[in-house]
């Protein structure tokens, strides 16, 4: 497939934007933004400069089609298991069943793998079914119920 992964730039902003709106969900929740506003540049600035964060894209031929934000996690759980938590999946839409998903999260299996981690983990949205079924294909369980609260 050709397909390179590296860490994001702030060049690659508006395609990983672009790529977070394109989907029905984020449309509908109105929370999503194509825009690189000064707390969009902010936020990447964190991620970018926090050693136990990771924002990644795979690009082919140059263009970004895919991304994922990687985090760090250490824990006194499970006997100090290092964990990682993988956020934000997404692949250009008509793309989508080609295998780049896949070559992804194995290079986030990777990477946190490289990192010491003993566990990866993700949530994903409720409504989001076909997502479920590829993380289910790719071996993950829903083990654990999730909770969010807005503050």
């Amino acid at each position: 497939m050709d397909l390179e992964f590296r860490q994001a730039t702030a060049a690659d902003l508006p395609a990983i934007l672009q790529l977070l709106t394109d989907d029905d969900i984020a449309r509908v929740r109105g929370d999503y933004t194509q825009e690189v506003t000064p707390a969009v540049a902010a936020a990447f600035q964190a991620i970018n400069s926090d050693p136990n964060n990771e924002l990644w894209v795979v690009a082919r031929g140059g263009e970004v089609i895919g991304t994922l934000q990687l985090t760090l996690i250490p824990g006194l759980s499970r006997g100090g298991t290092k964990r990682a938590l993988v956020e934000a999946v997404r692949v250009r839409a008509d793309l989508r069943g080609s295998g780049i998903g896949v070559a992804l999260m194995a290079h986030a299996e990777s990477q946190a793998r490289a990192a010491g981690c003993g566990m990866v983990q993700l949530t994903s949205d409720s409504r989001r079914l076909d997502a479920h079924r590829f993380y289910a294909r790719l071996g993950y369980a829903a083990s654990h119920v999730g909770m969010k609260k807005k503050l």
